[in-house]
Formats: C-alpha cells, structure tokens, sequence
C-alpha cells in the first residue's frame, strides 16, 4: 500500500465504521451471518478485509456496487469517466541494497478522495461491473498488488468480508529496526 502505508507500520481499525460481520469480532465464525449495524464505505476508504485463502488485505475501495471500473495506460475510469490523475515527484524506493524512482500520481475520485499512488507499467484491464454488496478495491502501489483487477486470484470483496477502516497508525520501524516517529499519529490517505 506504498505510499499511503509503509512496510513496518502499525494501524488501527475503526471496526465500527462498517458494522459488525464474523470477520469483525475474533472468534466469531459462526456466531451469525451477514452484518449488523451495516455501512458503505465511501470511495477512497483504506479498508481491512477478509480476503482469498482466509488473509486479512488493506485496499482502498475505488468501486461501489453497480459501478463499472476499467484500467487504461494505468489510468483509472469509473463509469467511463476518467479519474482526475496528476503527475507528481518520483517516490524514491529502496530494492536491493540500491535506490529505485517509481512514478507517483495524485489520484482525486469523484466525491472528492485524494491519494497518491505508485505506478510504472501503465496496466490495462477489461471493465468490470461491480456486483451488488461487493467492492472493488485496489492497492496504492498499482504495479505490486494483488487486488480486484484480478478476478481468478482476488476479485471483488464482499460487504461480509469487511473488517473496518484504517484509522490511525500508532506506531512505525522503519529499516534497521528504528522507529519512524514522524508516522505515528498519521491518518492515512
């Protein structure tokens, strides 16, 4: 989720922000179905959720239900419309042992929800259509993530699968195991 969260970053989760579901409350699989006190989230929401193969993923929610999302030239189009997409500074990305620039945009979705992502190669997909009490969610760092645009690996997330919303980082290590004071109280975007 480069940028927008750091390898080593610690967070914490509105659970209440969504409602409950048997994700929700630790050992509860099967205690009931569905949600309580249910919300949707917003465009631009960061979001824990349950995702493939029982993990827990952070995503942010580009796509409500009944919304058609595609990727051209790494570009995001919601309804057919494109979304405002403006180039800044490279982000400076350590791989290796050796400093690599990766491309940076601000991304503004429509209601407003702006966010930088990371992004190189420029992906294509086809169009999909969000299907009722699903989400579409990508990840900040386009190239490395595994999220809806791939409907065999990942797919669509389900309104039962949702956790909550990344509320606030409480504490960051950064390389080398030193901390990033300058993170913690951070509301990620």
């Amino acid at each position: 989720m480069e940028p927008s969260l750091l390898q080593g970053d610690y967070f914490l989760a509105n659970k209440f922000a969504y409602g409950y579901s048997r994700y929700s409350l630790r050992f509860s699989q099967h205690l009931f179905s569905g949600r309580i006190f249910a919300a949707q989230p917003k465009r631009g929401d960061l979001v824990v959720f349950r995702g493939p193969r029982d993990f827990d993923y952070v995503k942010r929610v580009v796509g409500l239900p009944g919304d058609r999302i595609q990727m051209k030239g790494g570009a995001l189009y919601i309804n057919g419309a494109a979304v405002r997409r403006e180039r800044i500074a490279d982000y400076e990305d350590a791989r290796d042992r050796r400093l690599v620039l990766v491309g940076r945009w601000r991304e503004t979705l429509p209601g407003g929800a702006s966010y930088e992502t990371l992004e190189q190669r420029g992906m294509n997909t086809q169009e999909f259509l969000v299907p009722a009490e699903s989400y579409f969610v990508l990840g900040d760092n386009r190239d490395n993530s595994l999220d809806s645009r791939f409907p065999r690996e990942f797919g669509y997330v389900p309104a039962e699968n949702l956790i909550g919303r990344v509320a606030l980082i409480f504490f960051s290590i950064g390389p080398g195991g030193l901390p990033r004071n300058e993170r913690i109280g951070l509301t990620p975007r």
